[in-house]
């Protein structure tokens, strides 16, 4: 027995790195549990498993006290002196007392303790090579569903997507690949527990660091990223290099860049706006594609009155109020938006602090692209 266990502990510390001193001690530990449990004692006992020798053995700890009140636990000085006339007071005495028949307990013993042991360690593992990807994006298999989850395999591990990170409208099936972007990860009596999500704006992110080279490369920056998701979402871009067309860079030639991100996220819609360090740029920008023709900025109160066309507002506005809420989200702004006659009628527009953003041929074919859009939209 001793030259298989041995064999099989260098291996695992090969194979697995765990330690064969840590699975010796661990072995040992369970022994000492097995010989109480199967011979009915409760002294304190030592087990030494020494492999090298094919030995193991065991014995009983006493302490050497004047006056004995527990004989399995201790042991007088003068019957200890019979053993050994070296022993003092507080000394500990040890006998051997190994079974005959310990070895076949002890072989079973070790057995499981590797199997557990070895189960532990990958495990851990696994739980380390997860905790590493937190708010990272993979690609898994649908493995199953039910009422609450599904279970995506990710490789070792079975990952949850709980129902509220699903997309409201997405359908899976049983060995459908999927992308998902991982939440949180963590250690349970049953091994790691995986959450993933398809609605966490972070795999947006990570869709476009994976699409486009420049925000990877750290050209293009994602500045902020509001998401509704399966419906629409909004993020704000920004070029370190001037030469670099942020936006431009996420479109990709023909939309490819964009389309390929769509297509992955089921069609969802996405508004790619450039970011700017100024309240009334960065909130005409990401009320985009409705015009703007003028912002005036409240920094105390951080919200801003937003003058678009008439015939623009409700593109403005969007569907359920959609474009002004995704807006607001990316911005951190918040956004009074009012029809160019309306804010005449109250004297805000135009006044002699705000900014004013004339309109670029108002009525062209863009504008009525726009609107024609948000009119499917409604529909």
């Amino acid at each position: 027995m001793s030259s298989d266990l041995l064999d099989a502990l260098n291996a695992l510390e090969e194979q697995k790195g765990i330690s064969r001193d840590v699975l010796i001690e661990a072995i040992e530990a369970a022994l000492v549990t097995a010989y109480k449990r199967n011979f009915n004692q409760a002294q304190n006992v030592r087990v030494d498993l020494n492999l090298d020798k094919g030995s193991i053995r065991v014995f009983s700890r006493k302490d050497v006290v004047e006056e004995v009140e527990d004989e399995r636990l201790q042991i007088s000085l003068e019957d200890a002196k019979v053993i050994n006339p070296a022993y003092q007071l507080e000394d500990i005495v040890e006998q051997e007392v190994t079974p005959r028949n310990f070895g076949r307990i002890a072989a079973q013993t070790a057995k499981q303790v590797v199997t557990q042991r070895v189960r532990e360690a990958e495990r851990g593992l696994i739980y380390e090579q997860y905790v590493d990807r937190e708010d990272d994006i993979v690609t898994g298999v649908v493995e199953r569903l039910d009422a609450r989850n599904i279970y995506v395999g990710l490789g070792k591990v079975e990952a949850a997507l709980p129902i509220n990170e699903q997309i409201q409208g997405e359908s899976y099936q049983p060995h459908d690949r999927i992308k998902v972007y991982i939440t949180k990860v963590e250690r349970t009596t049953r091994g790691p527990q995986v959450i993933v999500s398809r609605t966490h704006p972070g795999l947006l992110r990570r869709l476009f660091e994976m699409e486009v080279p420049e925000i990877y490369e750290g050209i293009v920056e994602i500045k902020s990223i509001a998401r509704e998701a399966g419906d629409r979402s909004k993020i704000s871009v920004y070029a370190h290099n001037e030469e670099v067309d942020p936006v431009g860079s996420c479109v990709g030639a023909k939309g490819a860049r964009v389309q390929t991100i769509v297509n992955e996220l089921n069609g969802e819609k996405i508004d790619i706006v450039e970011w700017s360090e100024d309240p009334v740029v960065f909130v005409a920008n990401a009320l985009s594609p409705s015009k703007v023709l003028d912002v005036q900025v409240d920094e105390e109160e951080k919200s801003t009155t937003v003058v678009v066309p008439d015939y623009q507002l409700s593109l403005a506005i969007g569907k359920r109020g959609q474009n002004a809420r995704l807006a607001a989200k990316l911005t951190g702004w918040k956004i009074d938006i009012k029809s160019e006659t309306d804010a005449r009628e109250l004297g805000i527009y135009p006044s002699a602090t705000s900014t004013f953003i004339p309109a670029e041929d108002e009525g062209s074919d863009f504008d009525e692209v726009a609107v024609d859009l948000y009119r499917d939209d409604e529909e």
